[in-house]
C-alpha cells in the first residue's frame, strides 16, 4: 500500500482533554492521571444541532474539533471516515425500552439520532461538507478499519481525509455483553501528499504478528478499554517522536503501520 501522511491529532478519553495533554502523557514526560472526561459542547455545532446532538456525537465532535486546530485546512474540504463499533447503544436502549410500554412512544429525536452515521450527519451539516463520507464498524477492530479505510480514501481518491473512531458506555443489560470501559475518541488527519506540518508518514499491509501493547500498566488499561484507544501504541509513536513498527488489532489477519517521521 501506498504512503499517507499523518497532519494532525486529536484525542478525547479520561485523563486526555485534548491532544496536547495526551502528548505529555504519552512521551513519558507526566504519569497518567485517569480522571472523567468532562461534557463537550462541540464549538462547529450550529445550535439547534447542538440541542439534539447525543454524547456519542459530541464525543466524536471533541476528538475531531482538537484535531482540526493542528491544521489550517478547511473542514468542509476534508472527506471523511467516521468509525465506531457500537455508535449510541443508549439510544437504543431507550428505543428499544420504548417499544415494551403502552402506548408506545418514541422519542422523535431519538429515532433521529439512531442511525449508525449520525456523527457523520451532524458533522457535514456543522462544517458544510459535501465531500465523500464513510461510517464503519468492526468491533474491537473499529479504529484499524478506520484508518485502512481512511488511507484508501486518501491515496485512491486522493482526498486528504478526517478519521475519527468513538465509543462511549452503553447501559444495562448491554453493558454485560458489550463491556466498553469508557467513553473515548480518537482523530487523525491524513493527507496524500507531504505537506511542511506534516507529522509522520505511515503505511499500512496486513501481518500476522500479535497488536502492539503498551509498557505502562495504566495506559495499556486504557488501550483494552475501548475500540478508539486501541489507537495509543500510534499515538505515543508520534508523541515519543519515534519511528517504528505498530500493530493494531483487526478482525483476521491484523493491521500493521510503518510510521516514519518527517
Amino acid at each position: 500500500m501506498k504512503s499517507v501522511f499523518i497532519e494532525a491529532v486529536g484525542i478525547a478519553a479520561p485523563g486526555f482533554a485534548s491532544w496536547t495533554e495526551a502528548r505529555q502523557v504519552l512521551a513519558g514526560h507526566v504519569q497518567y492521571n485517569d480522571v472523567p472526561l468532562p461534557p463537550h459542547q462541540p464549538a462547529l455545532l450550529p445550535p439547534n444541532e447542538r440541542r439534539r446532538a447525543t454524547p456519542a456525537v459530541r464525543l466524536a465532535f471533541q476528538a475531531a474539533e482538537d484535531a482540526m486546530k493542528m491544521t489550517q485546512r478547511p473542514p468542509a474540504d476534508l472527506a471523511t471516515v467516521f468509525a465506531s463499533s457500537d455508535a449510541d447503544l443508549n439510544i437504543i436502549h431507550r428505543i428499544s425500552t420504548a417499544l415494551t410500554i403502552t402506548p408506545r412512544l418514541v422519542s422523535p429525536t431519538d429515532f433521529h439520532n439512531s442511525v449508525h452515521n449520525a456523527a457523520a450527519g451532524y458533522w457535514s451539516i456543522a462544517v458544510g461538507s459535501r465531500a465523500p463520507s464513510s461510517t464503519l464498524s468492526a468491533y474491537d477492530s473499529s479504529f484499524a478499519a478506520g484508518l485502512l479505510e481512511a488511507c484508501l480514501l486518501t491515496q485512491i481518491d486522493g482526498h486528504d481525509t478526517l478519521l475519527v473512531a468513538f465509543d462511549l458506555p452503553p447501559p444495562e443489560p448491554m453493558l454485560a455483553k458489550r463491556p466498553i470501559g469508557c467513553p473515548a475518541a480518537v482523530a487523525l488527519v491524513l493527507t496524500h501528499e507531504r505537506q511542511p506540518n506534516s507529522l509522520a508518514e505511515i503505511r499500512c499491509a496486513a501481518t500476522t504478528q500479535s497488536e502492539s501493547a503498551l509498557t505502562d500498566p495504566a495506559l495499556e488499561a486504557l488501550r483494552l478499554r475501548n475500540p478508539a484507544t486501541r489507537a495509543l501504541p500510534l499515538l505515543e509513536h508520534l508523541a515519543a517522536q519515534r519511528s517504528g513498527r505498530i500493530v493494531l488489532p483487526s478482525a483476521r489477519d491484523n493491521l500493521a503501520v510503518e510510521l516514519s517521521l518527517v
